[in-house]
């Protein structure tokens, strides 16, 4: 089972270098499909449903590009497992908490798959580190197009792609990036960016998108419209927006360094001060000092630190994560204490 092998502590969405990958950590793309002729997941009665489950489920398997995927029945796994899933983006908060069928395909690189019967009877991803969006929708496009010739789509030729959301009728398409902005933060240019931001069309979220809070100077920018624009008018969309975000990030940071580097240096050096010397810390406490580590990297302020370190830290200090490390379930007091005991074997070596 892929959650059972030590080898799924990796994550190539977030480990392997990318474009622009110190500020822009991940980029996501996901489309909706239905099948023609069936209700919705959440409309669907447990026989439609199984019928649903079943087709799309070997549909899925016929697939190229999923060849190799292990289908985890969600059903059947703990409740652990489920929030470590969660955790790596491989299946949304309301696959985690369902009470129906459902499924989810799961590469051992974990940058392509396929959640079955969530809100829409299928959900595909692509997840890739940096911005990479124009490559995440490359590989997503062939592999729908390889369901398309063994599915019977529900579609419109006025409307699109139908979804159970309405919000996601058209294209079907979500895509977003995941970007870490402290020098906006920090300059109190974040709301102009964000108000600007949603006049474009697009929306920003925490990093576990809706309904997350924003924790660590980390966001998630996504397109808002997925009816009358294609997806690639999309994709090229939220591309552009990024690279001027990140270009307005990086000349804040400058202007701050310049104007207030002693801060700026204390800021830094007390946060890895703590993240390497604390007994226990809560996975909030460990964001909010993340951001500065990750600030100090980017801007050449600290260079005993990796980008690659911080990344497993972010990752794999969550609670589910922690757990699965331990081999056994942990209470939050306990969870605290494993975080920063894992924190610091990550920056041992690193010196002030």
């Amino acid at each position: 089972m892929i959650l059972d092998d030590p080898g799924f502590t990796t994550c190539q969405w977030l480990s392997r270098p990318g474009p622009l990958c110190s500020h822009v950590l991940s980029s996501r793309i996901r489309l909706a499909r239905n099948v023609a002729g069936f209700p919705f997941s959440h409309w669907a009665s447990t026989g439609e449903l199984a019928k649903v489950v079943s087709i799309c489920s070997n549909a899925l398997r016929n697939c190229r590009l999923l060849s190799g995927s292990e289908e985890i029945q969600l059903e059947t796994r703990a409740a652990l497992d489920l929030s470590f899933l969660m955790e790596r983006h491989q299946i949304s908060q309301e696959m985690a908490h369902g009470q129906t069928q459902r499924s989810v395909f799961v590469q051992s690189t974990q940058t392509l798959g396929a959640m079955v019967a969530e809100e829409d009877h299928i959900r595909l991803q692509v997840l890739l580190p940096g911005l990479n969006l124009h490559e995440a929708w490359h590989i997503l496009s062939e592999l729908d197009e390889e369901l398309a010739n063994q599915l019977n789509y529900a579609y419109s030729e006025r409307l699109g792609f139908l979804t159970a959301c309405p919000t996601n009728v058209g294209t079907g398409m979500r895509c977003s990036v995941m970007i870490h902005l402290p020098a906006l933060v920090m300059t109190r240019q974040i709301q102009k960016m964000i108000n600007a931001v949603a006049q474009l069309g697009m929306t920003i979220r925490g990093p576990h998108g809706e309904g997350s809070e924003i924790k660590g100077n980390l966001f998630q920018i996504s397109n808002q419209v997925t009816l009358g624009v294609s997806e690639l008018e999309t994709i090229e969309k939220l591309y552009h927006i990024t690279e001027q975000i990140v270009d307005s990030e990086k000349k804040a940071a400058a202007q701050t360094i310049e104007e207030a580097e002693e801060e700026i240096q204390d800021r830094v050096w007390r946060a890895f001060g703590i993240l390497s010397s604390a007994r226990k810390l809560t996975s909030k406490e460990t964001l909010e000092l993340l951001s500065p580590l990750r600030f100090g990297v980017t801007s050449g302020v600290l260079k005993e630190v990796s980008l690659d370190t911080l990344n497993e830290i972010f990752l794999c200090t969550r609670p589910a994560h922690l757990q699965k490390r331990a081999g056994k379930p942990l209470d939050s007091k306990e969870r605290d204490i494993v975080r920063a005991q894992f924190i610091k074997e990550r920056l041992k070596g690193a010196t002030c």
